[in-house]
């Protein structure tokens, strides 16, 4: 008869310690959803491995500089056209595109 061991309590945490908080972008490999006054936005964290051109402040992006690919959810044609017409933006420049227009 093999014996199976004790199972004792993690290290990392304790028996009467909370779960940690989930991070909801990071679970959805880093996608979010971004409603403004410029429409509703598919946003995802990447890091390029070759150089794009920022829409906004039409500065390149080097390769391996983490920032954001972005498109329109709510355009003609739906999502999948957004998609075909996404651009890679400085995450700075993301976020303030409202400001810009």
């Amino acid at each position: 008869m093999v014996r199976m061991p004790n199972r004792r309590p993690s290290r990392k945490r304790p028996w009467s310690a909370e779960h940690p908080e989930l991070d909801v972008e990071r679970a959805r490999g880093g996608v979010r959803h971004v409603d403004g006054r410029d429409g509703q936005w598919t946003v995802r964290r990447v890091t390029g491995d070759k150089s794009y051109t920022c829409p906004a402040c039409h500065q390149q992006i080097p390769p391996g500089t983490p920032h954001v690919v972005a498109w329109q959810r709510d355009v003609v044609g739906g999502e999948a056209a957004g998609l075909e017409a996404r651009r890679h933006w400085h995450s700075s420049c993301f976020d303030r595109r409202e400001r810009l227009r």
